[in-house]
């Protein structure tokens, strides 16, 4: 625009600004139609003010209510991941015993206590949202398993032969990946 028209039409909003206070001390009721107005506006200004306050408000309450359940649910994510070593060490123990040694009458209370104590220890886990990760003759998920190696093997490339470690969930997360063997074309 030139710089002329510019001049023009800020003169010509002045003037009709000046016309309406001129025209609005002769006529009062146009002087209150504009006070209405301005108050509408007003309201209407603090009205979209008190929804967004209103709004941000019951995100943050959400937001705080998910963290607080977050919270609760996996405080026990550390110790939990603690206590998977000593499962872990039960199973190997378990697993060692040779069942020459199993049906032996000196050794069959330490059996007994040692496969209790494993019931014991998978009860509690369940009791707290903790499960063991399927992996055997699955195919590869990287959300739940880690391939350590590949194996040559007559099963589809890609699928779980082999399980070095288990792997567990807390509830819906990932609480440590199974390591596994994965069979590839041989």
């Amino acid at each position: 625009m030139s710089e002329e028209k510019i001049e023009t039409e800020a003169m010509t909003a002045t003037t009709d600004e000046d016309l309406r206070a001129e025209t609005a001390e002769a006529a009062p009721e146009l002087a209150e139609h504009d006070r209405v107005a301005q108050l509408e506006a007003e309201l209407a200004e603090a009205k979209s003010a008190v929804m967004y306050a209103h709004a941000e408000a019951q995100n943050v309450r959400r937001r705080a209510e998910k963290e607080a359940s977050d919270s609760r649910a996996y405080a026990i994510t550390g110790f939990a991941r603690d206590v998977l070593s000593v499962a872990d060490n039960l199973e190997r123990g378990l697993l060692a015993i040779p069942e020459e040694l199993r049906n032996d009458d000196r050794l069959k209370g330490l059996v007994t206590g040692l496969e209790a104590t494993k019931r014991e220890l998978d009860g509690v886990f369940q009791r707290n949202g903790i499960t063991r990760i399927a992996a055997m003759g699955l195919p590869l998920d990287p959300n739940q398993h880690q391939a350590m190696l590949e194996i040559p093997s007559d099963q589809a490339p890609g699928t779980i032969v082999q399980e070095m470690q288990a792997g567990y969930m807390l509830r819906d997360r990932l609480l440590r990946p199974a390591l596994v063997g994965v069979a590839k074309k041989g």
